[in-house]
């Protein structure tokens, strides 16, 4: 399952990154991964994941998983908890039929630590194949390593730092640069092998400490971005989200500094009971169980590396596996620009009509800087999507679908902004709207331009004509205060007194004066 390496290790990247490139989702290579399903058999949960839709960025079609905790116990026995062994053989037995129910194709299924470090892993690896056909890949530390480094990339391409998944057995580290996986290391840092061991938390803290200064030797200094993939983290984000009042509770690229991490791991140890925390957060007790173990590891994590911030990634070895088997092309999109085009011709009352309309409103913004640019697209791909909502709902509905849709690629604040901007689409105002409740997460500046961004849309579908053709042209003059509308002949008949009246509003949120011309008849 290995991409081709350089001599240093480092998978080779052979594309440059374009994001407005043209659209790949319908093309053979990306329908050939529609309707994928992964399998990840775990030290602590097997899970399935079917993917579809964009394949640069897919929708999670199906999602399942059953907590096993295969490896419990190993490090007394060596073998593959026998229990835990009777759950997955009995999952893998419903995942092999439901993908069969689903027409996903052979599912791609790989093993990890418990597995390939148990004496009876083999013989369990043989019975999962006898008694439900699946073929099961058991990889080593290096290789799962990449795979989770892979599926960071599935959200951040060209993106850097160091990876970070953390499962029941093991620990991995990779380092990104550039979109590429350079060196990774394995270790025994799982929680479950951590619960396992005899002496206390001083012997606990000793062990994680000498393990990561071999890996730290392995690797090199690593103070860039931190990226956190695995359960147990996701845990930790979560009780880090609920003790900060944080209001947005989507876990994938949730930021957090070394001192909020410091926080909230203190914040844990005031807990005599973690059932009463437990339930505050919205975590699982398998997952909980696990906690006080993960967050001795995290510690020592932040305390070697130092990184100058933390992301949560929601994406890992299971989308690393869907990584794998996208050709360089398709990697190298945006993935938050490939998902609206495919939403947009999935949803949209007429597709293509995104297109016309960002061109359109292109002039208000053209000091724009990129990663704005890229947001505007977005919108504009976006806008028509919900028209099956009702009216009352409408606006609602848009900001729900950017602020906690399954979109790659966007930063909290980002999400926000095109959820605000989407909202004005339909919205003169966002009071007494969703967005109240995440306000606090951009500033004032940001929300004038999302409004601005969400009426030029607002009236920019006034002038709804056939996907390709010309509404008009917009020269927006800050300076002398000026929104000049020349309407083409198509236009004219269409900018009414509702379209007039949503010109006016959009050259006020400009601080402007509106300024019309007409075809001559």
């Amino acid at each position: 399952m290995s991409a081709p390496e350089t001599a240093d290790g480092s998978a080779r990247r052979t594309a440059t990154f374009s994001p407005f490139g043209r659209a790949l989702f319908d093309k053979p290579s990306a329908r050939a991964l529609r309707r994928v399903g992964v399998v990840d058999v775990g030290s602590n949960s097997v899970r399935m994941v079917v993917f579809d839709g964009a394949a640069r960025s897919p929708a999670y079609f199906f999602n399942e998983k059953i907590m096993c905790g295969l490896g419990a116990g190993m490090s007394e026995t060596g073998q593959l908890n026998p229990e835990g062994r009777v759950r997955a053989l009995n999952a893998l037995r419903r995942f092999a039929q439901l993908a069969i129910a689903m027409e996903t194709g052979p599912l791609t299924c790989v093993a990890t630590a418990a597995v390939r470090e148990a004496t009876d892993g083999e013989d369990f690896r043989r019975e999962v194949e006898a008694e439900t056909g699946l073929k099961l890949w058991v990889i080593d530390g290096r290789e799962e390593a990449r795979l989770s480094a892979q599926g960071v990339l599935l959200g951040w391409p060209g993106a850097y730092g160091l990876v970070c998944d953390i499962g029941g057995s093991s620990m991995e580290l990779a380092e990104i640069n550039g979109g590429v996986v350079g060196r990774r290391v394995s270790s025994q840092l799982g929680p479950l092998k951590l619960r396992d061991m005899t002496g206390g938390k001083k012997v606990r803290r000793a062990y994680i400490a000498d393990t990561l200064a071999a890996m730290t030797a392995e690797l090199g200094e690593q103070r860039n971005r931190l990226f956190l993939v695995g359960g147990s983290w996701r845990a930790i984000a979560r009780i880090d989200m609920e003790r900060r009042g944080y209001p947005l509770h989507v876990l994938h690229e949730y930021r957090m500094r070394a001192s909020s991490i410091r926080d909230t791991l203190a914040h844990i140890q005031t807990y005599e009971d973690l059932e009463s925390l437990r339930l505050r957060a919205g975590v699982s007790s398998a997952r909980m169980a696990l906690v006080p173990q993960a967050a001795e590891v995290l510690r020592e994590v932040v305390r070697t590396f130092k990184p100058h911030d933390i992301a949560i990634s929601s994406y890992g070895i299971r989308e690393g596996m869907l990584y794998e088997q996208m050709p360089q092309q398709l990697r190298d999109r945006d993935p938050l620009i490939e998902a609206c085009r495919f939403t947009e011709a999935k949803d949209a009352r007429v597709p293509g009509f995104g297109k016309v309309l960002y061109q359109f409103i292109m002039p208000i913004f053209r000091t724009a800087r990129p990663e704005r640019v890229r947001l505007i697209k977005a919108a504009c791909l976006l806008h028509d999507v919900n028209w099956r909502a009702h009216p009352d709902y409408r606006a609602d509905i848009c900001f729900d679908t950017a602020t906690r849709a399954n979109l790659g690629g966007l930063k909290h604040s980002e999400r926000v902004f095109l959820g605000l901007a989407l909202l004005h689409r339909y919205s003169n105002s966002a009071r007494q709207t969703r967005f109240d409740q995440v306000a606090k997460l951009i500033d004032e500046p940001l929300r004038r331009d999302a409004e601005i961004l969400g009426k030029a849309m607002r009236f920019g579908a006034m002038l709804w004509l056939q996907r390709d053709a010309e509404p008009g042209v917009l020269h927006f003059y800050p300076k002398k205060r000026i929104l000049e509308l020349s309407l083409a002949p198509a236009a004219a008949a269409l900018y009414g007194e509702v379209a007039q009246a949503r010109f006016a509003s959009l050259a006020s949120s400009l601080d402007s004066e509106p300024r019309v011309s007409k075809p001559a008849v």
